[in-house]
């Protein structure tokens, strides 16, 4: 038997991390849930995350807590020659390759060319917010892509949504990029340094999605629908008691089961063809979308929720209820301990709530459970005895010296 066929997928990678906010956190926390051992350096005190809301009645950010799970913490002096120096030598220890992602801007003794000419092996993917180098953050590279101008209801004020969508997609990039350059090195024994800008993965999904090709080729802007699904039938409703759905019907067959749960068949039909409308394919639909909200509409408002989940789970319907966070924690049996995703974590000073393991369910390696949060610099006297070989004399000179915290192992 293979010894290491249990071992998660990334066992044996270690990853330095110097982040803040989501993007770069998130790649973390991608790596580490995928086994490799990801650790977190902050300044004394912490980063400027680390009392992001929400927070708890102690004031400790649930949203840290969440986003750092898993991984290990050094918090360092970094303003400091000393704690500069001890943070390159803590990205550059180990077996290797070495790797180091962040997304704030390091140079001098941090950046690549310094830390390569000590590993050439290094692998650093650094995130930056512009390939110009302007400033930029989620909210910002998002209102420039123009989705905030398609979403909401039709008359063009702009909707922001609050998933912090190119954060999130630019942590996954960066988790992909050092999967792949470790790859390369597997391969070569190269490092190497990948850089990524925020607002370019924001402009390449638009154009991947065909956003701009409909601008260039078809000589039209896309415009705000509401709930609307583009370019099939899709609608959100109110149910007789306040609760609302979203309905799709992107297949024929999802159209004739979403008509079959309604009862709209034959009424619909005929309405529609004295309209000169076709509902026999995706493009009929769309355009006959204002006939068909309308008649689902009557419907809806008067059924419940309970009484619609039954008529549309019958019928074999593509839908979804709206739930708001309370809701999903209390009605969904997919978000409980019941499905192998989740389990009820403490987290140390923060509290204990249903936690994630990687959504990632593979058949080589045994996925890892989530694992709880750190508190702020609780590894540092660890990590720095570990890799750079200091002794407790050392560590507590360099903790008198106001380099580290003074605090000893955990």
């Amino acid at each position: 038997m293979n010894p290491n066929a249990s071992l998660p997928l990334l066992h044996g990678l270690r990853v330095v991390e110097f982040s803040a906010f989501v993007a770069a956190p998130s790649a973390g926390l991608t790596l580490a849930q995928m086994g490799a051992e990801v650790t977190r350096i902050d300044p004394l005190g912490g980063n400027i995350d680390r009392r992001r809301h929400p927070l708890n009645a102690e004031g400790v950010s649930l949203y840290w807590a969440s986003l750092n799970r898993g991984k290990r913490s050094v918090e360092l002096n970094v303003r400091s020659a000393e704690g500069r120096a001890l943070m390159a030598q803590l990205i550059c220890a180990g077996e290797g390759p070495p790797v180091f992602i962040t997304n704030l801007g390091v140079d001098g003794e941090l950046g690549y060319a310094a830390l390569s000419a000590k590993r050439p092996d290094l692998i650093m993917v650094q995130l930056s917010g512009s390939p110009d180098g302007g400033n930029a953050v989620d909210y910002t590279v998002n209102s420039a892509v123009g989705i905030p101008l398609v979403t909401g209801p039709a008359d063009r004020v702009p909707v922001n949504h609050v998933l912090p969508t190119w954060d999130v997609a630019a942590g996954l990039h960066m988790a992909l990029a050092v999967v792949a350059a470790e790859r390369h090195w597997q391969r070569t024994g190269q490092g190497q340094y990948i850089s990524l800008a925020l607002s370019d993965v924001a402009m390449a999904t638009v154009a991947n999605l065909a956003y701009l090709a409909e601008v260039e080729v078809n000589g039209v802007e896309r415009q705000p629908d509401g709930n609307q699904l583009y370019g099939a039938y899709g609608d959100s409703f109110a149910t007789q008691d306040a609760r609302h759905v979203m309905v799709v019907a992107l297949t024929t067959r999802q159209w004739e089961a979403l008509l079959k749960a309604t009862e709209q068949g034959p009424g619909l039909a005929s309405a529609a063809a004295a309209l000169g409308q076709d509902l026999s394919t995706d493009l009929g639909r769309y355009q006959a979308r204002g006939l068909i909200s309308t008649a689902l509409g009557s419907w809806f408002a008067r059924h419940s929720l309970a009484q619609a989940t039954e008529a549309l789970s019958t019928a074999g319907a593509l839908w979804g209820p709206y739930r708001s966070f309370a809701q999903m924690l209390k009605e969904d049996p997919r978000c409980s301990p019941a499905n192998p995703l989740f389990a009820q974590v403490h987290h140390p000073l923060a509290g204990t709530w249903l936690t994630a393991a990687s959504p990632l369910m593979t058949s080589a390696a045994t996925r890892l459970p989530p694992a709880p949060g750190p508190q702020g610099g609780q590894h540092t006297w660890e990590e720095l005895a570990r890799h750079a070989g200091l002794s407790t004399p050392a560590l507590q000179a360099l903790a008198q010296r106001g380099v580290i915290a003074a605090m000893g192992p955990v």
